[in-house]
């Protein structure tokens, strides 16, 4: 990163309004010459956008400073006690030109005024990491973290050098990329065992103005979060049942039935993406139609597993099959009543484990991290 540099005696880096620096007037104060910089700035390219902007001087003091839009829009800002910066109060647009108009003041009364523009990155020109972690939220011990970006990252290794996943206690893990089911570029972090309870993590992702290839970051973030109990469900497919224990004490074993063949529950480890007390489920969404097709509008108690559809939840049209006969299209099914007390006990992050099963679940089809030994998981870092 760089800031855009403007000297108050006239000279510039360059003339092209694109440029971080543009044209600019004023005097040398004093013997020496007095520079103004605006940051943060990507040497080249622009202003970072979405981010307070730094007006600094150098071989003076600032006594005011205005920064305004090409549409006349001013931004607010405060001038540090000692003259030497001003920052805005608010977060420049993408895209968009801004004036500078600075007053300086040298040794005894000579003074001097800045002129400049500077241009902001547009939306083209930049990328954003979208993650699933909210500060001061807490998780379920399988939670990995997890970023999907929004533009194709082409030097992989500059963005994972910006991230970093600190805990206390300190734990093993590791980034590992891989593509989301929409074909984004991801890239998630796991320790090599579940978190332990009331681990206390941070997220910093330091990327503004880190070059991915074609695009600039321009996010820095630092997002806590904290790891709940250690909620953990394992499902027998053969036995059809559910075991739930808390930090490693059984809670309950209950009757379940799952996939019948052909639909058969993915095995491996999911973990709970999320919860609604009543949903649609709708065969189409999922490529199911013809015989087998079902349309439910009023689904008790979902606890979501995997992207695909995985949920676990009430069935009451299967009573009499619980913990006999598996005849779901892949969900974990159960009585109105063990799938309430089941969704009270879990949350985001928690892990459920399908065992005796067929297809293994995808490490992108929701957070399948677990399903990967961990030599293979740390291969896929790009500073490997």
């Amino acid at each position: 990163m760089a800031a855009c540099t403007q000297s108050a005696s006239g000279s510039t880096a360059a003339k092209n309004p694109q440029s971080p620096t543009a044209a600019g007037s004023g005097a040398p104060v004093g013997a020496g010459e007095t520079a103004v910089t605006v940051s943060p700035a990507v040497e080249g390219k622009g202003v970072i956008p979405a981010e307070p902007v730094t007006v600094k001087a150098t071989g003076g003091k600032l006594e005011s400073v205005s920064v305004t839009s090409e549409g006349g829009k001013s931004l607010d800002g405060t001038l540090s006690t000692d003259g030497t910066s001003w920052v805005s109060s608010h977060e420049t647009e993408y895209g968009v030109t801004y004036s500078v108009k600075a007053q300086l003041a040298g040794d005894g009364d000579e003074k001097s005024a800045h002129n400049s523009t500077f241009t902001t990155l547009s939306k083209d020109q930049t990328f954003v990491g979208t993650y699933n972690v909210n500060n001061g939220s807490t998780v379920g011990v399988a939670l990995p973290v997890s970023i999907v970006f929004n533009k194709p990252i082409k030097d992989k290794a500059a963005v994972e050098r910006g991230l970093k996943v600190t805990s206390s206690p300190a734990v093993e893990g590791a980034w590992s990329w891989l593509k989301d089911r929409d074909g984004k570029d991801r890239i998630d972090y796991r320790p090599k065992e579940y978190w332990k309870p009331a681990t206390k993590v941070t997220l910093g992702m330091n990327l503004a103005g880190v070059t991915s290839g074609d695009a600039v970051g321009i996010q820095n973030r630092q997002i806590d979060f904290t790891v709940g109990k250690a909620v953990v469900s394992t499902v027998d497919v053969v036995k059809k049942t559910m075991t739930v224990s808390e930090n490693g004490k059984v809670l309950r074993t209950l009757p379940v039935s799952t996939g019948k063949e052909t639909f058969e529950t993915w095995n491996g480890t999911m973990v709970v993406l999320s919860k609604v007390p009543s949903i649609r489920m709708d065969s189409s969404t999922v490529g199911i139609f013809g015989p087998e097709a079902y349309d439910m509008g009023d689904v008790k108690w979902d606890v979501q597993l995997s992207i695909s559809g995985t949920y676990a939840h009430a069935a009451p049209w299967n009573e009499g099959k619980f913990g006999r006969v598996n005849s779901s299209h892949g969900c974990i099914g159960m009585s109105t009543d063990d799938a309430k007390w089941f969704f009270d006990q879990v949350n985001f992050g928690d892990p459920v484990t399908v065992v005796n099963s067929t297809d293994t679940l995808a490490v992108n089809n929701g957070y399948g991290a677990w399903n990967v030994d961990w030599a293979t998981w740390q291969k896929g870092s790009a500073l490997m």
